[in-house]
């Protein structure tokens, strides 16, 4: 019965197959393109040019930093989206999520006009402190963080909805304060979907270009990130540098999506 099933199963219909495969070819054919045009024989000279290096290591700290950002500001606010009844929990969701569908490069034009030297909170800093945040690696930081939190705050809420409460609520009736219960058990228990937020969070924050370029510019050494350098290589007719960094970054996040593969997509 299970082999007759399954060879139900590897029945498709054809109106399903073709306008399958053609949404396959759409995905998969970029991709295949800069594997076949990829000059391989150059890869390692190429990967170790000063440019790349430096793009390379200033995408992997921001990214770093802007992950350890998110990951503080992030986990209280999807605790308090998934374990209070706060006033306009809904709205407050859907603002902390709009990043997710919302164009970079109008995140980047958002990001400046808070805090840009005559933004909301950027005036204020840069009259009061000096301080100017645009185009400097911290508005790298700061895109980053803006476009990839949502990414943490929505795994994590998920995770902290599906944990059993039970063991929280033991270590409340022994006396332990709701810090404390937080920090030692809620926090443990849901560990993996922190850490899964935050590779997510990380490898979104690595491969930000919209907001970054907007908010940050693109100077060599300060804000020109791996996706920024790829840009500047095909505008300068450059394309093996820049195939060989699209392919840098698809290769990152090819093993992410397979690490978390069984959480995110399910077993085949």
């Amino acid at each position: 019965m299970s082999r007759t099933r399954r060879s139900q199963d590897l029945r498709v219909p054809a109106g399903l197959l073709i306008p399958a495969a053609l949404g396959v070819a759409i995905l998969v054919l970029p991709m295949v393109g800069l594997i076949v045009r990829a000059p391989w024989g150059d890869l390692p000279s190429i990967l170790g040019s000063d440019e790349v290096l430096t793009a390379l290591r200033l995408s992997l700290v921001t990214a770093t930093v802007s992950t350890g950002v998110a990951l503080v500001c992030g986990v209280p606010v999807a605790w308090l989206l998934a374990r209070t009844d706060l006033p306009g929990r809904s709205v407050l969701r859907g603002l902390v999520t709009v990043p997710l569908v919302l164009p970079p490069v109008v995140g980047g034009v958002a990001l400046l006009m808070v805090f840009g030297r005559r933004g909301l909170v950027g005036g204020w800093l840069y009259d009061t402190f000096g301080i100017s945040l645009p185009f400097t690696t911290e508005a790298v930081v700061l895109a980053q963080v803006f476009v990839a939190m949502p990414f943490l705050i929505v795994a994590v809420e998920g995770a902290l909805r599906t944990a059993d409460r039970r063991y929280e609520d033991v270590a409340a009736t022994l006396g332990a304060s709701s810090w404390t219960t937080f920090r030692r058990v809620t926090l443990p228990g849901v560990a993996p979907g922190v850490l899964a937020g935050a590779v997510l969070c990380w490898a979104r924050a690595l491969g930000e270009f919209g907001a970054t370029v907007t908010f940050a510019g693109s100077f060599p050494g300060t804000t020109r990130t791996l996706p920024l350098e790829a840009y500047v290589a095909i505008n300068s007719g450059n394309s093996d540098v820049a195939i060989v960094l699209s392919l840098l970054m698809i290769a990152v996040s090819v093993t992410i999506l397979v690490g978390l593969r069984d959480r995110w997509i399910g077993a085949a």
